[in-house]
């Protein structure tokens, strides 16, 4: 398994690291990114934090398609790949190049999953995004389709139009959409954690567990990286804990 967590840069001047954490909706993968983000700043590591359908130029154009249900699965699919290109140039690949540590909560991976659910080719939707370059590591937060629902539903009344894949007609019902498409979704990651090298964490750990379980896949990428604050044991813990 850390055979898999190797620098898989295909830019050679590329100094930095790039982590990505994907999963299903509740699968705990956002609440893992941003404990690592605070773990590797500890550590006196430079990092930036990016996350899927955040840029700008393009977050209000698909809120406005949403919003008059004008998206198409293939409009849908370019305009997030729009999106991550815009944070990707601007953001992502520069401070890569910079030596930068990279934290994505969802990378290209989103889209082959979300968009081949909505009917689009994969080999077309990974061409899209063929500029990108590949993650030194993906973990892949493996979590039961019914528990993540249940984290999705605590405190809310209802679940969005397109966050329950309504625009597929899976069904009438919400609730019973937002399972079925999350369920594809999910037999996605399942078949890319074949071939696109995933280090798989159980989500359904309790959170030290699987942050614990996450550090040690990064490990290997800032061996020999010394930290600029004391008190850390060799395994990048603090010794209070």
């Amino acid at each position: 398994m850390e055979a898999k967590v190797v620098s898989r840069h295909s830019h050679a001047k590329s100094r930095g690291r790039l982590i990505v954490v994907e999963g299903i909706d509740g699968s705990g993968k956002s609440t893992q990114v941003h404990l690592l983000d605070k773990w590797l700043k500890s550590l006196g590591l430079r990092t930036f934090f990016t996350e899927w359908n955040s840029s700008e130029m393009v977050r209000g154009i698909i809120s406005k398609g949403k919003r008059k249900d004008l998206l198409t699965p293939t409009t849908f699919s370019l305009l997030h790949a729009t999106d991550f290109a815009d944070r990707y140039e601007r953001n992502i690949y520069p401070l890569i190049r910079a030596g930068y540590f990279v934290l994505a909560d969802r990378y290209i991976y989103t889209a082959f999953a979300r968009d081949v659910v909505r009917g689009c080719a994969e080999s077309w939707v990974r061409k899209v995004y063929a500029f990108a370059v590949k993650p030194d590591v993906i973990l892949y937060f493996r979590v039961p389709v019914e528990i993540a629902i249940n984290r999705i539903l605590e405190g809310r009344s209802k679940v969005k139009y397109y966050e329950a894949g309504m625009d597929l007609n899976l069904s009438n019902d919400p609730y019973e959409s937002y399972r079925i498409f999350q369920g594809r979704i999910m037999e996605q990651y399942e078949l890319m954690n074949r071939k696109d090298e995933f280090v798989v964490i159980d989500g359904t750990m309790d959170i030290e567990a699987q942050q614990a379980a996450s550090r040690k896949m990064i490990m290997p990428l800032i061996s020999g990286v010394a930290a600029t604050t004391s008190g850390r044991s060799s395994n990048g813990y603090r010794n209070t804990q």
